[in-house]
């Protein structure tokens, strides 16, 4: 034996999966030490020779990266005596084991040679379990770090296979984070032991993944692809064929400004079905304004101006850069003070990029006046300039009504309509009232109580053109209290 570490992989489970290159390796060496002895092959080889097992750091240490840290701290220095180590781990040494990227990182920094003898692991026989084949699009994750997601960094038109599903709270914290992409009753494949004699398997749904009991350090799951393609990277696929040469004539003839009509009526669309409270309108209207991202995406990618996932990274980067509270160590209070320190990063941004603008040159010039009105007052709020209290806004609306009945000529009185409504926005943004939503809102009473009107109307033989406005006003009222009714 030579100095140096010899990282071996016992296999699957059973002694009888080791290769031969790994046992010789193991019989031969002077000093063998075992990730841990709760592994079918390696309890025989404890009890056949001496061994040093780390399962007690398992039970001495807190977290598993602190656990790992100081197996790879042992490992690497015994490679340095004259006699090394052979280090045998469950599986392959290059399939879910942590510990073999450290010894090599330490190793590496020292100067001392490290060799894997590489075996099955647990994916072959879970491969052989499913009847399916790797090459097919698998994925392979570990529960441990998706279970420390929010969401799953997995293709669902893909099956994926998720190892160290070793107890119900591991089961637990992955069925939430998979909840969020797989519905509930999708069928997965709960896999114990295999590649040994003891191998199980059941299918159930994925709801009902944590309410099993038995998980060893041995489980996996099996997660089937959704049924319809539903990826990300699928729905690329289709909008790049449409612009491909063998696509669709139309698509293939867009461009950034022939799309500008269609983005800004889907991205309506989506505000109204927003409006409607409906979710089912609010999916397909997603879809529609998706379609008009992925689109423009496509286009400057065939120009040779930008990809998607420039795209995506540019917004993860800036997202995770304005929310330090979150990914960083700033602490904050409240809603205020997250707005604030928004508006400084924003304004650090721009600095750097020497762009020289002012905190409103942001704000849209093409955005609804209502809206553009509310962003660039929330905008001088966060830097200070605004109203101490709500009772300066309501003064400063009673003024606006005074100035506008005192104007005599159209140009003043447009001016000061526009100051009114402006007014009027800065009472709905201290109310916490999106005031473009709220006219919305009204818009849609207004014309529901005005076809109810005319409905009635018509039932009575008229026409609202035909009636006295006394008339119009019982209708108006009629219709405003079955409005209410039916609210």
């Amino acid at each position: 034996m030579t100095p140096g570490i010899t990282i071996v992989g016992l296999g699957p489970g059973a002694p009888t999966a080791m290769t031969l290159e790994g046992r010789a390796a193991i019989d031969q060496a002077a000093r063998v030490c075992l990730r841990t002895t709760r592994h079918p092959a390696g309890q025989a080889i404890a009890e056949q020779r001496e061994v040093v097992s780390f399962d007690e750091l398992y039970e001495q240490i807190d977290g598993f990266e602190a656990v790992y840290a100081e197996i790879v701290r042992r490992v690497v220095a015994w490679g340095e005596d004259d006699v090394g180590v052979v280090y045998a781990v469950p599986g392959d040494p290059m399939v879910g084991e942590a510990t073999t990227g450290g010894i090599r990182r330490a190793a590496a920094q020292r100067g001392i040679p490290v060799r894997l003898i590489h075996a099955s692991s647990f994916l072959e026989p879970t491969l052989a379990v499913l009847g399916v084949d790797a090459l097919d699009g698998l994925q392979v994750a570990d529960a441990l770090v998706l279970g420390d997601r929010h969401y799953p960094p997995l293709s669902p038109d893909r099956p994926a296979v998720i190892g160290q599903v070793y107890s119900r709270l591991v089961a637990s914290e992955l069925k939430l984070t998979l909840l969020s992409q797989y519905p509930p009753d999708h069928s997965v494949w709960l896999i114990d032991a295999a590649g040994s004699e003891a191998t199980r398997h059941n299918i159930l749904a994925l709801v009902d993944l944590d309410r099993q009991d038995r998980f060893s350090h041995a489980t996996s799951v099996f997660v089937p692809p959704l049924e319809a393609p539903s990826s990300f990277e699928s729905f690329q696929e289709t909008i790049a064929h449409l612009r491909a040469p063998d696509g669709c004539p139309w698509d293939r003839e867009q461009t950034h400004e022939s799309l500008r009509t269609h983005l800004m009526e889907e991205a309506y669309e989506t505000l109204e079905a927003i409006d409607s409270g409906d979710p089912n309108a609010l999916r397909e209207e997603l879809g529609d304004l998706l379609l008009q991202i992925v689109l423009h995406a496509q286009i400057a990618s065939e120009a040779g101006d930008f990809t998607m996932p420039e795209v995506i990274a540019a917004i993860e980067a800036k997202i995770i850069r304005r929310h330090p509270h979150v990914f960083g160590e700033v602490k904050v209070e409240g809603v205020d003070q997250v707005l604030h320190n928004w508006e400084g990063l924003k304004a650090d941004e721009r600095n750097r990029a020497g762009e020289g603008r002012g905190a409103l040159d942001g704000v849209p010039k093409t955005l609804p006046a209502l809206s553009q009105a509310l962003e660039v007052q929330a905008r001088a709020a966060r830097l200070g300039f605004d109203w101490r209290t709500i009772e300066g806004v309501r003064a400063k609306l009673a003024e606006e009504l005074v100035e506008l009945e005192s104007a005599t000529d159209l140009s003043r009185q447009e001016d000061e309509i526009g100051d009114l409504l402006f007014a009027v926005v800065n009472l709905a943004r201290w109310l916490r009232v999106d005031p473009e939503s709220a006219l919305r809102g009204c818009n849609r009473r207004f014309r529901r109580r005005f076809a109810r009107m005319e409905a009635q109307a018509a039932a009575q033989g008229v026409s609202l053109g035909d009636l006295e406005l006394n008339a119009l006003e019982r209708l108006w009222q009629e219709a405003k209290r079955a409005d209410a009714s039916e609210a």
